[in-house]
Formats: C-alpha cells, structure tokens, sequence
C-alpha cells in the first residue's frame, strides 16, 4: 500500500484533513442511532492519516486505535493526540491495510477519505476486508468510503493549484480506463526550517473498484447487511451508487458471521 512520505503528511495534515474531521461527525452519530448505549467504545482507525478523525472519537470518550502504512502521518497523529496517547487511550500503529492482525477487539472500524481506494488490487481489498473482520467483536460496524469509476473519471486531465506562506503544490488529476487506475500527480516547492525551498513531487493512485464485486468480497470475507450510502445518510442504501463520485459502505460483522 502507498505510504505518504513527510513532505505529502506535512500539506495533508494542514491542508486536506477536513474531510476526516467531518466524516468522523457524521460516522459517529450514524453509529449511535444504529447501535444505541454501545458509545463510547473501542475504534480502530484503518488508514489513520494524521489523526483528525480519531481525535474526534477521542474527544469524546472512545478508546482508538489508528493503523497507517506511512510513519510520517503517524507522527501527525501521535502529536495531535498526545494527551489522550499518554493517557492509555489511544495508540497509531504502522501496519498495512491490506494485511494486520490486532489483539484488541472494537465495536466500529472506519476508514475514510477514499483510502482504500489505495490498495493496488482486489486482493489487497479482500485482505483488508478479512483483517477488519477478524479485528471486530460480534455486532461490530464497517463504514468506510471509496471513489468510483466516475469520480475518478471527473479528475482526469483537472489542474488545481494549492499555495501559502511554507509551500505551492500542483495537482495534476489522470485516470486510465484500460488500467482502471486515477489520481494525482503532485509537485510544487515546500520551506525548509532554514528558509530555503525544497522540490517534491509524488504521485497518488487509486485504483477504481467495481462496487459489484466489493459487495461481492465483503461477503466473501464475512461481512452482511451491506449497503452503499452518502455521508449525510449512512442509514439509506443508494439505488445507483456507481452513478456517484464518492460512496460510503456500511457493513455488519454478525453473529453467524
């Protein structure tokens, strides 16, 4: 899985960690209203970034662990959180999503800002797939969300420019078709603690799922009652979800499961 290095952590946690934080709103009270009395609980955090989601959950009451494959993001979250680390109630573990194995048992798994959309492969998502599995109690909920084909499809050939005091980044958005790959060619100048500018340039991709065959794995990996849904009602199944740019899945580790 692709791991932002400390360049790209350093522009994500100042400058794209909103949609985290707002996610994080909208998951918790779904997950409320859906499992009544059980929150706070234990959250495990796949794909943690910089830790704007879990400080929401820590905040107020949860216990959370976040799992991210790049130690420069986790490094942003263990600062974020650094009461709440020191205090037993949080811990940022690298780990690949595509395969981990954690001794602690939670009530909701998320993962968010089309993370997943990382994974080279269906079988890196089945693997992950079976990895939250096994990390959930019975009961226990999966919300995470993925871009589709067409919302890929709307970056191709996109330029959007980013700048402020420290840095000036360039997005270039691509898709191939063919290899069902998307995402972003980032470049620009960031300062340097001396006051000089330091070149970066990194690419981004997703790759574009067919949400058909991830209900398909979910329920190869054991998950039920799955359901494609919009952020602002994770309680209602979409009729078209792949005519959406981005979908968020609910799924349910349950008894028989």
């Amino acid at each position: 899985m692709q791991a932002y290095g400390p360049i790209l952590a350093r522009i994500y946690d100042r400058r794209w960690s909103a949609f985290a934080a707002r996610a994080a709103a909208a998951i918790l009270a779904f997950y409320e209203s859906a499992r009544p009395g059980r929150a706070p609980g234990a959250l495990l955090d796949v794909c943690c970034g910089t830790g704007q989601l879990a400080l929401h959950f820590l905040e107020r009451g949860w216990r959370v662990v976040g799992l991210d494959a790049s130690e420069s993001m986790l490094a942003h979250a263990r600062r974020h959180a650094a009461a709440h680390v020191a205090a037993g109630r949080a811990r940022f573990v690298p780990g690949d999503a595509a395969a981990f194995n954690l001794e602690e048992r939670f009530g909701l798994a998320v993962s968010t800002f089309d993370s997943l959309n990382h994974l080279a492969d269906e079988k890196e998502l089945a693997g992950c797939f079976r990895s939250v599995h096994r990390a959930l109690a019975t009961g226990g909920l999966f919300v995470f969300d993925l871009n589709t084909r067409l919302g890929l499809r709307r970056w191709d050939g996109v330029t959007l420019a980013d700048s402020d005091e420290e840095w000036s980044v360039t997005h270039r958005g691509f898709y191939d078709e063919a290899a069902r790959r998307g995402g972003s060619r980032i470049a620009g100048l960031v300062s340097r603690p001396d006051g000089s500018r330091e070149n970066f340039e990194e690419t981004v991709v997703n790759t574009a799922f067919d949400l058909g065959r991830v209900e398909r794995l979910l329920g190869e990996t054991g998950w039920s009652g799955v359901r494609f849904a919009r952020l602002d009602d994770l309680a209602v199944a979409l009729a078209r979800p792949e005519g959406e740019g981005r979908v968020f899945v609910v799924a349910a580790k349950e008894g028989n499961s």
